[in-house]
């Protein structure tokens, strides 16, 4: 709902005010809403939509022509769609790192304890599907360990797999280290060292043609600004030097 309601909101409203709109992978949901009331204290009369969903769906969309403003993408190679299509204004730059880690409900009831453990018959598993960057991440630790996991489902975005494991519906789930710190003691996280093997880098970048061009510039120097560090950091994401 709220990518619809981004995707369609660009215009400038009554009263000239005007709307940022921002693409952004699921994963930055609390980073990103957090940035948002930063931007909106900062320029009076500016609305910023955010719509939130899988990298892979939001690349799609862009390069379909959907009018956004500034698109984040949870690793490189979604956001490099975006840039073949000629759909980037400038060269995109990245702001944040990220990496998998296992959500598991409160107190481990399964006992997990290491990334071959998720192969383990009676465990169920939720994954991201493999064109989503936490999917593609997945799979390269699989590749790395030559553990095959066998999931239950596979999401199209991360806050999916961590709600079916907030929700008990999974044993174990793949997340990012993010997600798992902005659930507040909601699920339980199990580190793994193979999972070095996989580090997601985060571009960021203003999208050609872009509603707000300026707008969207002055959002990309919060990100990689003081402000921008914060929040990332406080959910557990590395931040670009």
């Amino acid at each position: 709902m709220a990518l619809t309601a981004a995707a369609c909101g660009s215009d400038a409203g009554s009263g000239g005010a005007k709307t940022l709109t921002v693409f952004a992978a699921a994963s930055l949901t609390e980073s990103f809403g957090a940035l948002e009331k930063k931007f909106e204290a900062a320029h009076a009369g500016v609305d910023v939509k955010i719509g939130y969903d899988g990298s892979s769906k939001l690349a799609q969309q862009i390069n379909e022509g959907a009018k956004a403003d500034v698109f984040a993408s949870a690793d490189q190679p979604n956001m490099e769609k975006v840039v073949k299509a000629g759909r980037a204004d400038g060269q995109p730059k990245v702001f944040a790192t990220n990496k998998l880690t296992i959500a598991v409900p409160p107190g481990n009831p399964k006992g997990v304890k290491t990334f071959a453990d998720l192969a383990k018959p009676g465990v169920k598993v939720v994954v991201c599907a493999p064109q989503v960057p936490c999917g593609s991440a997945e799979k390269k630790v699989e590749k790395a360990t030559g553990v095959a996991v066998k999931a239950v489902s596979e999401e199209q975005d991360v806050k999916a797999v961590k709600a079916k494991v907030q929700s008990g519906d999974a044993d174990a789930g793949l997340v990012y280290v993010s997600d798992v710190v902005s659930a507040g003691g909601k699920i339980d996280k199990v580190d793994f060292p193979e999972a070095s093997n996989a580090i997601n880098d985060y571009p960021i970048a203003v999208v050609k043609d872009a509603p707000q061009p300026d707008l969207a510039r002055q959002f990309l120097d919060l990100v990689f600004g003081a402000d921008g560090k914060q929040e990332l950091g406080k959910v557990g994401f590395g931040t670009a030097s």
